[in-house]
């Protein structure tokens, strides 16, 4: 199938879909229902991968590729644009590049087209990659150390791009200013339910491109809520469009000048999920859309304690709550 996705050109040079294949199951999947799933997505058109190490299904990704390409889906792996990310267990100067090297070797490939720091804390190596990490193993990240072995990622032709998620606006100001590199994305939730325009300005700004995870609400998730399914102007706005609930959340996102990672395992959700660029929402639309209450889905209470480096959640996020 042709590819007729939207892209964007990253601050590296590096051009990026619009819309991406998020691979995080909950709970976890089968290695072979995944791998289908990975197939199913490279067959109907996606061309970006969102992974990470924490979603221990590199390896499978990595096999779906490799006989994508056997199979004559895509012509070469440079098609495909390849996400993953840095656990906090490994965000300290030394372990970043042995990450991302362990991160090529499960995916089997020579280099990621963009590595993100997953969140703006580090833990105790020995904490591993778990989710929610240890309270007892959070640790302060040193931001310009770990920030130059990102660069030096980079440098090293492991990956194309480097960026970071889950940051506030401060925290990236605080990258912004060590930076040579300067990142190029900042992964974060955003629904109808979290429109986060403080920090969608800031990037803006700084030409950071905003990648939203969560477009859905990622209900059924410890990092989701029904909330976005929930909300009735959307159900509303679907019916009166003859489009899914789904589809009015994506369009919304993309109508917000930002990409957009999507996860479903359905072939039949695949297909419906990529059809949101040839209608759009109405001003009427958007206005009600701009009114629905604001609530995260991920609150970040789980990298909060009175021993943590952050004490309350308003200070994880630096009061963008």
């Amino acid at each position: 199938m042709e590819n007729v996705l939207p892209a964007v050109t990253l601050s590296s040079g590096s051009v990026m879909p619009i819309l991406g294949m998020g691979t995080a199951a909950y709970p976890l999947v089968e290695p072979e229902e995944a791998k289908l799933a990975f197939l199913n997505a490279i067959r109907n058109g996606y061309r970006i991968f969102d992974t990470a190490a924490s979603y221990h299904c590199e390896g499978f990704l990595g096999e779906a590729i490799a006989e994508a390409l056997q199979l004559g889906l895509i012509k070469s792996r440079d098609e495909l644009f390849i996400t993953s990310k840095l656990w906090p267990c490994d965000a300290h100067p030394d372990l970043v590049v042995p990450a991302i090297q362990n991160s090529l070797r499960n995916l089997k490939l020579e280099y990621l087209d963009l590595y993100l720091i997953h969140f703006p804390i580090s833990t105790k190596p020995a904490a591993g990659l778990v989710f929610p990490p240890p309270k007892d193993a959070l640790l302060p990240m040193d931001y310009k150390s770990v920030w130059a072995a990102m660069e030096e990622c980079q440098k090293l032709g492991l990956t194309k791009s480097i960026g970071v998620s889950n940051f506030s606006c401060k925290k990236l100001q605080t990258i912004l200013d060590i930076a040579n590199i300067p990142p190029a994305v900042n992964q974060v939730e955003m629904n109808p339910v979290w429109q986060n325009l403080k920090l969608r300005d800031f990037c803006k700004a700084n030409t950071i491109i905003l990648t939203a995870y969560s477009p859905l609400g990622a209900r059924g998730t410890p990092w989701g809520s029904n909330a976005v399914y929930e909300e009735r102007v959307l159900h509303e706005i679907a019916e009166a469009k003859g489009k899914t609930h789904a589809q009015v959340c994506l369009r919304w996102v993309y109508e917000q000048g930002v990409s957009l990672i999507v996860k479903s395992f359905n072939e039949q959700r695949m297909k419906e999920n990529k059809m949101i660029f040839d209608w759009e929402l109405t001003e009427d639309e958007l206005e009600r859309i701009s009114k629905i209450p604001q609530r995260r889905g991920l609150p970040g209470d789980i990298f909060v304690s009175e021993t943590a480096p952050f004490k309350t959640v308003e200070e994880f996020w630096d009061g963008e709550v």
